[in-house]
């Protein structure tokens, strides 16, 4: 007679439009700084498992670029593909909106989650953004119409407001399963993968609004010496007139960049950290699929 399961593990895909919160989720449930972060939309670029052990259940979170309607550029076509597919085959979904805002960016993904019969948790993310709580119970009220689901949530991931709560409710879905990942890791991908992440977020949170999309960060050397860690990356830019931006005025802005990636990057793998920048040219990268795979965007 087989012996039953008695661990649970499965994957729970955070979805929703850009801008909602889904990577700060992400990092407070895990409870390590994995997926980048800023205002801007469309900060997140690719799937990116975090995994969570709780007692004798691994959760393996999957946070999602944000589904959008805008798809005129090769970029934003990856974009919404890495996101649609993402949904595929998980256990559970949690969906992020804002509370009190409901953008059209929202209708577009109640239409693409219509067919999904997995468990769809809402979460209403930014609680503690709304200055008057008397307009919060009208809004839930409002979204428990547009679908039936598995359960909602009002919760503040920058606060870490409701959730334990959520993550209780999630692990109820998940089936009885081994582990699918070793106990101490944290993510599939790679350290060269993060540290060029970690560098882009930097440069996102210091340019204006336009050029953070027209910039990319590949990882090109990444050797652990003896004492310390030695990375070289490479921030690819479109046109020849955005190469002096991202360096700044005497190379003020790419030596900010560096030192603060640097920094993220020594806390994450726990040793110190040699980072050299380099900025380079690949005219229209972004609207070019070719380029796009050569860069990393095969998810």
């Amino acid at each position: 007679m087989q012996t039953p399961i008695s661990t649970h593990c499965g994957y729970v895909a955070l979805v929703g439009r850009p801008n909602v919160g889904k990577s700060t989720l992400l990092n407070h449930l895990i409870g390590q700084k994995l997926s980048i972060t800023s205002s801007k939309p469309q900060t997140t670029r690719h799937r990116l498992l975090g995994i969570k052990m709780q007692a004798e259940t691994q959760i393996l979170y999957v946070d999602t670029p944000g589904l959008h309607q805008d798809v005129h550029n090769a970029m934003n076509r990856y974009l919404n593909r890495t996101a649609l597919s993402s949904v595929d085959g998980m256990d559970v979904i949690v969906w992020v909106v804002e509370a009190s805002r409901w953008l059209e960016g929202d209708n577009y993904v109640l239409h693409t989650l219509n067919s999904i019969t997995t468990p769809v948790i809402l979460a209403v993310n930014k609680v503690d953004k709304v200055a008057d709580k008397t307009l919060l119970l009208p809004y839930l009220q409002e979204v428990s119409q547009k679908r039936e689901f598995s359960d909602i949530f009002p919760i503040s991931a920058l606060q870490h407001k409701n959730l334990d709560e959520l993550e209780q409710k999630i692990i109820k879905y998940l089936p009885p399963n081994p582990f699918l990942f070793a106990e101490d890791e944290l993510t599939n991908r790679s350290m060269r993968f993060l540290a060029a992440e970690m560098v882009r977020e930097k440069l996102i949170r210091r340019l204006g609004a336009e050029l953070p999309y027209r910039l990319t960060v590949q990882t090109e050397y990444f050797v652990d010496k003896e004492h310390f860690t030695h990375i070289s990356a490479i921030i690819w830019v479109e046109r020849a007139s955005q190469k002096p931006i991202v360096i700044g005025k005497r190379g003020s802005l790419l030596k900010a960049v560096g030192e603060e990636a640097r920094k993220d990057i020594a806390e994450l793998l726990g040793r110190k950290v040699y980072l050299q920048l380099w900025v380079k040219i690949k005219e229209g990268w972004s609207d070019d699929d070719r380029a796009l795979q050569q860069l990393g965007y095969t998810d």
